[in-house]
């Protein structure tokens, strides 16, 4: 349950693009898209920072044991492109990732920190691999963290569980979108 949102507080979208929205997942992906739609919205319209994330297949660096993604083949041309139900504007910050998270090899902790960013309310695609990955180095690099649970799913809804069983309470407050929207 939320308790505050800090007074500078950013949205972080997860891969809410064409082709991971597209991947089968645990929960409808139509909330999921509904909720992030609203969450951006609201936050353009109170003026606190959006980052759109979305991450490049093909400059995707696995570690040592983890093989690259394998997406069946060829990608569609728009695989990386923002789904269109997500409103962006210029003022956005738009981070491509080519790990799990969007701290990791981006400058997105030097986009926040100079926007005077001290916490973060995040959702978006997998949980527990793009919005686990981020949430851990916001929470290692200071900022008070915020999860959407009705706007996030999984592939796998085993590894989506886990993550607000065991992860996220460590990691910051769990709420839904709508309570959410009430502190902004």
């Amino acid at each position: 349950m939320i308790t505050a949102l800090d007074e500078k507080t950013a949205l972080v979208l997860i891969d809410m693009q064409k082709g991971i929205v597209a991947f089968p997942v645990a929960h409808p992906i139509a909330g999921v898209i509904e909720n992030t739609a609203k969450l951006a919205d609201a936050f353009h319209k109170a003026g606190q920072p959006v980052v759109i994330v979305n991450v490049d297949p093909a400059k995707f660096k696995p570690s040592r044991k983890e093989p690259a993604p394998s997406h069946g083949g060829s990608l569609l041309a728009d695989f990386i492109e923002i789904i269109p139900e997500i409103k962006t504007t210029d003022s956005d910050i738009f981070v491509t990732k080519s790990t799990w998270g969007a701290f990791d090899s981006t400058d997105l902790d030097a986009q926040l920190k100079k926007a005077g960013v001290t916490g973060i309310v995040i959702g978006g695609v997998a949980t527990s691999i793009g919005v686990e990955g981020t949430a851990r180095t916001a929470a290692a690099l200071g900022y008070n963290v915020t999860f959407a649970s009705d706007a996030m799913t999984d592939m796998f809804a085993d590894a989506h569980n886990h993550s607000f069983k065991y992860i996220f309470p460590r990691l910051g407050e769990v709420d839904t979108t709508e309570n959410i929207l009430k502190f902004l």
